[in-house]
């Protein structure tokens, strides 16, 4: 039945209690201790029963309460204190304006299909979000002038339940906007506002608006009255529906997020797509200039590449977004055209091999041609992409693949525990929170006295284990479990046992199960009496990956047998409200993925600073964050064809560990019950990792090298109407039309009166390059050269640009070099050409490059 008349109805609050109302719609409360307690002081049962959501609970709270509160000095001193600091903390300037200058007008914008930013907020799936909301946080404490864009989910991600036979099943709750800390965006007149897309029928989407700190969040919903039933459900569901639903909500986030900045009057200078589902922001970008400058797509395109940052996360082939050419015709025949291309030109922006007529459009193709700053999530995952994505740049060496890498890392005051907030305030400083990227800060770790560590590490296990408790006996309720079964969920785990912790997302490759490989040797560790330890899981399957569904049952099945019924625990439901539980409370984060395919992982930087160890594969950040001193290492990163001999190498390995090195070293303990060893790995993790492993540091490093850069690019290239921009594009279109003349005529060196090539004395080497009709300075002559593999191959080769020595007859020039000779051993050389760009351009971006 459909209302006459729609409204809101907001809380009535005393005039002593108004500033709630501007601390519960700032969501910089979710990383604020004092907000929460004060939250929790205010009518704890509605806390919990509202899951942490300070919005719907004033709506809740009887008007007596909020009365009595009105006239309670101890709360009303506490709110006071809280509305301050969130007043002083938004009027404070930050890191950017004092290394950059200007002031907060955004000038970056942050595209995420997800973003994790409080439980109380379910728009997020897994790791993904919460790096994109722990980016903003970070963004916001740094005072990056950025502005976040994504999608507002009618239900967001699925709730899990478990079923009596331990097979997951999905639920999709609708999210409540009206009670969340979002309200509707509004435009000059104060009406909502609504911007449009075409697929090709006109499709409408509501801006809503969260303020992260000192940083905004823009999301669209598509559950408009004037849209369809169909389109109303784009934005129904996070990674919901086929291929279809994902190319819509693609449009509706990367077209539909351009012209919601445009319409609310938000020019950015520099774009950043998290991963590819965001790509096509790229084309709206280029189509806007063109009808706002009256220039060609080449040119256009030049501004958005110089301003256009893509960080990929996904290391295989499969994980990528692609869309077969008759669903691109589907939603984008009406658009190309716009850009000024054909269909085949269209579709060839996202293949690898342009030609290939059946080759699908992948947007991460897309995404790296149209972005100038690419880079993987973690040292071995920029590796891992730059073989993935080597076919985007024929004819390049890996190692000059133009993908480098930023490493993830975590909000670290999102994460850790209250308890131990205090302890870094006490031994660290009370400012601890605006250098977490301070190594020297960290170093204060040693002062912390030992016991008062380990006493607050116990205390932190210890609600672990009452949350798991209480978690079980509500899932056996809502199963209808025996009276038997409730009696024995009361007795799980042991506050005082090793506790480790498993939780992910239960894809098969993360092997949920390796640890299940031999249940009898698990047994003998799990149930020493004198040595006991305990596992707790958490964590979802995709709902349409049975295979991962059936490693959750598994993990149930082996938990339901009488010798793990004790020491064995899956939680129903994994989200940022278990996890916080999880890596507050562990002793070990276990972590089992085949490498490479965990790009980077966050959730062990997690459990390191709230001081838990890491017990991992050498995969993602953990391949260049461990050493022997802050975890352990299963295995030394070897590479197997044989899964299923892995899997057996692996699990023997992980036994081991847990029974010479892991379970021995906990249990180690002094007169004074101190495991005095255990306690030097805490704090050598946690003052080793947490300053590095973070996301201030991590947005730092994208400050420096790809916004504040990509901003200057944009700059210049889009001054004086364009006119960089058009020159850059006249030169390539003139270099691309010659290239093919330009080729090198003979190279010559002087080893043979060297007597051969010997350490330290560099051998001259020269060149004759055939420039056709180009010019020396449209080229840059380069050595390559490096040691050679079995196969007579140049491997970890090394470039050196070529000095111009002469001009000789007709179209030909002379360039020289001194090669050094640094190590012995089998080697060789050979010349390149490239296009010459200046510093700030990307060499390779043109895809020319002619070898000798």
């Amino acid at each position: 039945m459909r209302p006459l008349r729609t409204f809101t109805i907001e809380p009535s609050l005393p005039d002593q209690l108004k500033p709630l109302l501007e601390i519960v719609r700032n969501l910089w409360w979710c990383w604020q201790g004092d907000a929460q307690d004060l939250f929790r002081r205010l009518a704890p049962d509605e806390w919990k029963t509202t899951y942490h959501n300070p919005a719907a609970m004033l709506g809740m709270i009887s008007q007596q309460r909020l009365i009595d509160m009105a006239s309670d000095e101890g709360f009303l001193t506490h709110m006071q204190r809280v509305h301050r600091d969130l007043k002083s903390y938004m009027a404070n300037q930050g890191w950017w304006i004092k290394t950059f200058g200007g002031d907060m007008t955004p000038q970056v914008a942050y595209f995420c299909a997800e973003f994790g930013i409080s439980e109380s907020l379910p728009i997020y799936a897994g790791g993904l979000g919460m790096l994109a909301g722990d980016h903003l946080k970070s963004a916001s404490e740094l005072g990056v002038p950025l502005v976040g864009v994504g999608l507002l989910y009618q239900q967001g991600y699925f709730r899990q339940r478990l079923n009596a036979d331990g097979w997951q099943l999905e639920l999709f709750p609708r999210n409540d906007f009206h009670n969340m800390s979002i309200q509707p965006a509004r435009n000059a007149d104060g009406a909502p506002l609504i911007i449009q897309v075409e697929m090709p029928q006109p499709v409408k989407a509501l801006v809503w608006h969260s303020q992260i700190g000192r940083v905004s969040l823009y999301l669209l919903d598509t559950n408009v009255a004037d849209n369809s039933p169909e389109d109303r459900q784009i934005t129904a569901q996070l990674y919901g529906g086929d291929q279809e639903m994902r190319i819509r909500q693609e449009i509706v986030l990367g077209i539909g997020g351009v012209r919601m900045l445009a319409a609310m009057g938000i020019a950015p200078k520099a774009f950043h797509m998290n991963e590819g589902h965001a790509a096509f922001m790229a084309l709206e970008r280029i189509r806007t200039l063109m009808n706002e400058c009256g220039i060609p797509f080449n040119v256009a395109r030049e501004a958005v590449i110089a301003s256009t940052i893509f960080t990929t996360h996904t290391p295989v082939p499969a994980g990528n977004d692609a869309f077969a050419p008759w669903m691109i015709d589907k939603y984008f025949s009406n658009y190309w055209g716009q850009l000024g291309l054909s269909r085949d030109d269209f579709l060839a922006l996202g293949r690898q091999q342009s030609g290939n007529k059946d080759e699908p459009m992948n947007l991460t193709v897309l995404a790296l041609r149209l972005s100038s700053f690419r880079n993987g999530v973690s040292k071995l995952h920029g590796e891992v992409s730059r073989k993935l994505w080597a076919n985007v740049w024929p004819g390049l060496p890996l190692g000059d693949v133009p993908i480098t890498s930023i490493t993830n890392g975590v909000h670290v005051r999102s994460w850790i525990s209250h308890d131990l907030a205090t302890l870094y305030e006490r031994y660290l400083g009370p400012n601890w929170h605006e250098k977490p990227a301070d190594i020297q800060a960290w170093k204060a770790i040693d002062h912390i006295p030992n016991t008062e560590l380990w006493r607050t590490h116990e205390r932190r296990r210890e609600r672990l284990v009452a949350f798991a408790r209480q978690r079980l006996l509500a899932q056996l309720t809502k199963r209808g479990g025996s009276a038997a079964e409730m009696a024995a969920a009361e007795e799980v785990l042991d506050p005082e046992a090793l506790t480790i912790g498993f939780a992910r997302r239960f894809a098969t490759y993360k092997r949920a199960n390796l640890i299940l490989s031999d249940l009898e040797r698990l047994d003998k560790i799990l149930n020493n009496p004198r040595l006991r330890v305990q596992i707790i899981f958490a964590g979802k399957a995709h709902p349409r990956d049975n295979p991962g569904k059936d490693l959750v049952r598994q993990i149930i099945h082996t938990a339901r047998l009488e010798q793990f019924r004790r020491s064995l625990v899956f939680i129903e439901d994994y989200d940022m409200n278990v996890a916080r539980y999880l890596v507050q409370g562990v002793d070990v984060w276990l972590n089992t993925p085949l490498r490479p395919m965990e790009a980077s992982g966050t959730s062990g930087m997690k459990v390191a600073a709230n001081g838990g160890l890491n017990l991992s594969v050498l995969d993602g950040w953990w391949d260049e964050g461990y050493d022997t001193e802050v975890g352990w290492a299963i295995g030394s990163g070897e590479s197997y064809e044989d899964l299923d001999y892995q899997n057996t190498v692996e699990s023997h390995a992980l036994y081991d560990l847990l029974e010479k090195e892991v379970v021995p070293i906990f249990y180690d303990r002094g007169h004074d019950k101190l495991p005095r060893r255990w306690i030097a790995r805490m704090k050598a993790c946690m003052s080793r990792l947490a300053p590095v492993y973070n996301t201030n540091r991590m947005v730092m490093q994208y400050s420096q090298q790809a916004y504040a850069p990509a901003a200057a690019r944009w700059n210049d290239l889009t001054a004086k109407n364009m006119e960089k921009a058009r020159h850059l594009s006249d030169w390539r279109n003139r270099v691309r039309d010659h290239f093919g003349e330009v080729r090198v005529e003979r190279v010559n060196d002087n080893m043979d009166s060297l007597g051969g090539a010997r350490i330290g004395t560099p051998v001259q080497v020269e060149a004759v390059v055939n420039l056709g009709q180009l010019q020396p300075e449209d080229i840059s002559v380069q050595l390559f050269h490096g040691p050679l593999d079995g196969s007579g191959q140049l491997v970890d080769g090394q470039s050196i640009d070529m000095n111009l020595a002469a001009k000789e007859d007709g179209s030909k020039a002379r360039y020289a070099v001194q090669m050094p000779c640094g190590r012995s051993g089998l080697a060789g050389y050979t010349v390149r050409i490239l296009p010459r760009l200046d510093a700030t351009s990307d060499p390779y971006g043109m895809g020319l490059t002619k070898w000798a």
